[in-house]
């Protein structure tokens, strides 16, 4: 199996994080550099990552990714209200990068826009619903939720994006999560 992604991205280091213990070649890409660029787009016309390809599948978006791996290894489905964690976190992780790109390619994401208000307000909605569902230790076990939960606040912190002082239960998450299989070795911080 090649898991095409980045050392940066969240979404990539959920499954990295998922395959911590599985034989697997992790081919690193900068997606913006035209090279890189090209070489995704020949597999992957969203020209997204994570992109899983397992001989010849070729599996996009690392929602598809878990599920795909996730009946390949015999994990067992997630429940509904695990598909709503996952939710939750991808809200956060999607409206975050869609202000970090705006941020990047030079738009002011402080000023009053339908846009930006629209991802500031599912940001603090979705953040009140996780750190409750922290406090209640619900990401206690180490699967696909947590794993992700635990690269979107990484990625928060890395990048700086939220002051996560007023979430002690996510950042008592994060706090113990940091040893766990894979996490050293998918740091964003290696870039």
């Amino acid at each position: 199996m090649q898991l095409y992604g980045s050392q940066t991205s969240p979404y990539v280091r959920r499954i990295r994080l998922l395959l911590a213990d599985t034989a697997h070649q992790f081919i690193n890409m900068n997606i913006f550099a035209e090279a890189d660029r090209q070489k995704l787009l020949a597999l992957n016309p969203t020209l997204k990552i994570p992109m899983l390809q397992d001989n010849d599948e070729i599996i996009f978006d690392s929602n598809v990714v878990y599920r795909y791996l996730a009946a390949k290894m015999g994990l067992a489905a997630l429940s509904w209200y695990q598909e709503n964690q996952l939710t939750l976190i991808n809200a956060v992780n999607d409206s975050l990068v869609s202000l970090f790109l705006c941020t990047r390619s030079g738009l002011n994401t402080n000023e009053d826009r339908l846009f930006f208000n629209a991802q500031k307000e599912r940001i603090a909605a979705s953040m009140f619903v996780l750190e409750q569902q922290a406090a209640n230790q619900e990401f206690a076990n180490w699967q696909y939720p947590a794993m992700a939960l635990y690269c979107l606040l990484d990625w928060v912190i890395f990048r700086e994006l939220l002051d996560l002082e007023d979430y002690p239960a996510l950042l008592a998450f994060h706090a113990a999560n940091q040893q766990q299989a894979g996490a050293a070795v998918s740091d964003p911080r290696l870039a």
